[in-house]
């Protein structure tokens, strides 16, 4: 909300008048009012572990706001980033240039897990890898964004996006006649648009692969068809037949061309991949190799948001943009490098130490915040399997007005903006998903950790 010097930001101007003329008791009730519209609306995750249990996802009503020349410039960082890691998965699962080139290790592309060698020499339709990206952005003390984190897989929160916006509206209806707030409601049309452009066929039908109602992000899948017009489907709702992928309807049976799937690798082909699967469609892996359906994401993107690969995507960028990255990577530690290993282990209390595939904010250690116990325990994960960590300086990261027990209370933010691609073009609805470190000096944002969200306003400049 201040610049580095204490002085009022100016996108911040008409939120502090209203915070500061706000009563507490105000701030007590509107919150409860919210609460009570996610209820109503069902806006829930499921927490894995400790009996699976579904939860409403936290929401602080306070938004975090970002001034017009700020996204203009997160913008033009992410459309750099995405066009490059598309051109990169291109490369490892066609031609290799960037490994020949020695720009990344070989073997940190080939031997990945995320790597699939079913999808290499094959080219999804209009040769787009990462349909739907979500970039973690934080801001740091130096008043910059970095790139936290790239998500280029399954990508969730897009929802919750939506959905709080739907609610401050309600709620604050003065805000928004006072202040000029870019719209985020199209992004469902914009998502439906960069999917029909994916297909193979004209007039495509396109569909919503769930894994089902006992996932996380199911509320997510549910939402989002509603909201594009599609239909949300399992995989024992679709089957192959004559080399093409179709979905069981009450009327018969109708040809599927875009497959919008929220099911990981693994799982999307027993016959290709994972036998003991029940979620994925048998054959769908022959049908996408032969061009005639799209899915979104195409497969094998996970090696490109790979931990250790993140550390290379300044160098992926340059490579295939011939460009310097607009928004730079926090300073990363390849672990499986004997010097990195040997800082790491020298500075653990200081550091940040993440699994390479880790996710959720599961599987990580925060030296400041860590006992003596868990970092030992961490020291010896590092020296028992040091290619499976990387490890980055722990982060002043900016911090937002949020509205918690004792009153208005600075807590830590990142950022997920949703980028959609296309062979035409890249979209990139204003803001994202901001997440809240609920607890006090917390850097973990995550709501499977506790973490909850924020509204998210672009000012517009227009």
């Amino acid at each position: 909300m201040r610049e580095p010097g204490g002085g009022l930001r100016d996108a911040y101007r008409n939120l502090e008048t209203w915070l500061s003329s706000t009563p507490r008791e105000d701030f007590d009730r509107l919150r409860q009012e919210a609460e009570l519209l996610f209820r109503r609306l069902g806006i829930t995750f499921t927490v894995y572990g400790a009996g699976d249990t579904e939860r409403l996802i936290p929401f602080d009503i306070i938004p975090r706001v970002i001034a017009a020349a700020q996204w203009k410039r997160i913008h033009a960082g992410l459309e750099q980033r995405v066009r490059a890691m598309n051109m990169f998965l291109a490369d490892i699962y066609h031609g290799r240039d960037i490994l020949r080139a020695g720009v990344i290790p070989e073997d940190l592309v080939l031997s990945n897990r995320q790597f699939r060698p079913e999808a290499a020499g094959m080219l999804p339709p209009k040769g787009i890898y990462v349909h739907v990206a979500g970039i973690d952005i934080v801001r740091t003390g130096d008043d910059d964004f970095y790139v936290l984190e790239d998500n280029l897989r399954t990508p969730s929160g897009v929802s919750y996006m939506l959905e709080n916006r739907v609610i401050m509206m309600r709620l604050f209806p003065e805000l928004f006649a006072q202040n000029r707030i870019a719209p985020v409601d199209h992004y469902p049309e914009e998502l439906l648009n960069a999917l029909r452009a994916a297909s193979p066929a004209p007039d495509p039908t396109v569909v919503v692969l769930t894994p089902g109602p006992e996932n996380s992000a199911y509320f997510e899948h549910a939402f989002l068809a509603e909201q594009m017009g599609l239909v949300l489907v399992e995989g024992q709702d679709l089957f192959v037949a004559n080399g093409y992928v179709y979905m069981r309807t009450p009327a018969g049976s109708q040809r599927v061309d875009v497959i919008y799937r929220r099911i990981d690798d693994d799982f999307i082909d027993p016959l290709a991949l994972r036998q003991d699967s029940l979620l994925g469609v048998p054959g769908l892996l022959s049908v996408y190799r032969s061009g005639r359906v799209a899915l979104a994401n195409a497969i094998g993107t996970g090696v490109a948001d790979d931990k250790a690969v993140y550390a290379f995507a300044p160098d992926i960028i340059r490579f295939y943009l011939n460009q310097e990255p607009i928004l730079q990577n926090v300073p990363t530690y390849l672990c499986r490098r004997p010097d990195d290993l040997k800082y790491v282990l020298a500075n653990l209390p200081e550091l940040v130490v993440k699994e390479v595939h880790g996710s959720g904010g599961y599987g990580m250690l925060i030296g400041p915040a860590a006992t003596k116990s868990q970092i030992n325990d961490f020291r010896k994960r590092l020296q028992a399997k040091p290619d499976g960590y990387i490890a980055q300086p722990t982060l002043a990261l900016s911090t937002c007005p949020t509205f918690v027990k004792r009153g208005i209370a600075p807590r830590h933010v990142d950022l997920r903006p949703f980028v959609l691609t296309s062979a035409e073009q890249v979209r990139i609805v204003p803001g994202g998903l901001t997440r809240v470190a609920l607890e006090k000096g917390s850097l973990v944002v995550n709501s499977s950790q506790g973490g909850g969200t924020k509204d998210t306003w672009v000012l517009d400049a227009s």
